[in-house]
């Protein structure tokens, strides 16, 4: 199973799935919410505490992220990185190891094109997984397409012997 994560000071969303018998299925999807207002340690805690309980109750082996984009304003780059270190940290503490992928790559593995719009990917991950009509947020669809990015890459790498 893989722990996908698409980190965010305010939302960050997250997104298990476990391959069987080649097809990713999913098993459980969702957002953390942090309170909007809130000093910015108290956030990060929240992120870290809750992304170890999604962890505890579904084990994941591994985990996979999606790396920070280069953003035109400063101050939103450094919170999306202090929270997809506080998401990062939480799952290091549990033992996983953290795949890392740029919001690019993701596009790329489930849509083909790397600047694919987000209700394209959102698209493809229904599809995927066999959902005929998801209720999740954004934010956790990309959570599951960088899960299911991870697969796939695995999958690849195993096809050429690079594991």
């Amino acid at each position: 199973m893989v722990l996908g994560l698409d980190p965010g000071s305010q939302v960050t969303g997250y997104g298990v799935v476990r391959e069987s018998s080649g097809k990713a299925e999913l098993v459980a999807v969702g957002t953390i919410r942090t309170p909007s207002g809130g000093d910015m340690a108290g956030r990060l805690g929240v992120i870290y505490s809750r992304v170890a309980e999604v962890v505890a109750a579904h084990r994941p082996m591994e985990a996979a992220i999606e790396s920070v984009f280069v953003a035109k304003n400063t101050g939103s780059a450094l919170k999306l990185g202090q929270a997809r270190g506080a998401a990062m940290a939480a799952c290091a503490v549990a033992g996983l190891t953290v795949a890392d992928y740029s919001p690019a790559q993701v596009k790329k593995s489930l849509v083909g094109a790397g600047r694919a719009e987000k209700q394209q990917v959102a698209f493809m991950v229904a599809q995927i997984l066999g959902v005929k009509k998801p209720d999740w947020a954004l934010d956790a669809s990309d959570a599951l397409a960088v899960a299911i990015c991870h697969l796939n890459e695995r999958r690849a790498r195993k096809l050429t012997g690079a594991l």
